[in-house]
């Protein structure tokens, strides 16, 4: 007859608690407690977008939020494949990152999106627009470069992004007159400026963690600089929409991270730009698992394909966390 040793409580070599079974559930000691296990979690973190510039020969747009996800099967921004899933089991922080301001005076720049942050991972928040003759805004995804005369001075180059987060600015032009290029996207590099126009934003990434597919962190576009020359859509996922001569640039969606559209330098100019649209943190758990949330936390849940979908779509503070276990 064989006789099979049963365990409880499993030791490392010096005697320290490692993991135990109580009452049938698995527990983890962390130095000072027992813990439960650590969950497998998936996630999609994307940080506010830029908001978009004003003058300055017609802004470029500024640039998504930085996009990062665990999802298996998917992509992160910037072109890279998923990111490893984690292990939780704590409480961690959590912000969703509020989008860029855009200009509301003639001749000025926006401001660079917020960070998402969940537990260790963190996105970057979108670059600016920003006129000629200014410095390059980088950001999760850069802000579309200004077009100018004046190349060696003028910045015309779009603003960098994110390794791994999201892509660069489209560039502007040098000949009259002088368009600018688009924002970045977390999927794809803003618009260059082409002719009279300037770049479309670049479009975000898809991703369906929530049960359907949703594209997030789309680049801003362009404002119009000429008569005839067009207004440049913002990208797949929430980028907002360029000024024409005579129109309004529009904002990036709420919790998208899309960048701000921005507007012209004609006198006077259709005022505001575009801001940058608020991020958004999603994640999923097993079934069952305990999740709980600090009291400044806004967010939703639903169960998809097995799992508990968390979406936070708002911190009342850089303070807010989540309890995992």
């Amino acid at each position: 007859m064989v006789s099979l040793a049963k365990f409880d409580e499993w030791q490392a070599a010096d005697g320290t608690p490692v993991l135990r079974f109580n009452s049938g559930a698995l527990q983890v000691w962390d130095g000072a407690a027992w813990t439960g296990a650590p969950a497998p979690v998936e996630y999609v973190v994307v940080a506010g977008g830029g908001g978009g510039c004003a003058g300055g020969n017609g802004g470029g747009g500024a640039g998504a939020g930085g996009y990062r996800s665990s999802v298996v099967g998917e992509s992160s921004g910037g072109g890279a494949s998923a990111e490893t899933k984690v292990f939780l089991v704590n409480t961690y922080p959590i912000v969703v990152g509020a989008g860029g301001t855009g200009a509301t005076s003639d001749d000025s720049d926006g401001t660079k999106g917020n960070n998402s942050t969940f537990a260790h991972v963190i996105a970057e928040g979108g670059g600016a627009g920003f006129r000629n003759g200014q410095a390059q805004r980088a950001g999760g995804s850069g802000a579309g470069g200004s077009g100018s005369a004046t190349v060696s001075s003028d910045y015309q180059a779009g603003g960098l992004g994110t390794a791994n987060q999201g892509f660069d600015g489209g560039d502007g032009r040098s000949v009259s007159p002088y368009p600018s290029g688009g924002g970045g996207g977390a999927g794809a590099a803003g618009g260059d400026a082409s002719g009279s126009n300037g770049g479309a934003g670049g479009d975000g990434v898809a991703s369906s963690i929530t049960g359907s597919s949703v594209y997030r962190a789309g680049g801003g576009g362009a404002a119009a600089t000429s008569q005839g020359a067009i207004s440049s859509s913002g990208g797949a996922g929430g980028g907002g929409d360029g000024a024409a001569l005579t129109g309004s640039a529009t904002s990036g969606s709420a919790n998208t991270g899309g960048g701000g559209g921005s507007s012209t330098n004609q006198n006077p100019p259709p005022l505001p730009a575009g801001s940058g649209g608020s991020g958004v943190v999603i994640f999923s758990v097993a079934t069952g698992t305990s999740v709980s949330f600090s009291a400044g936390v806004t967010q939703t849940s639903a169960t998809v394909s097995g799992k508990d979908v968390y979406t936070v779509t708002a911190t009342s503070t850089t303070s807010e966390t989540v309890t995992i276990g």
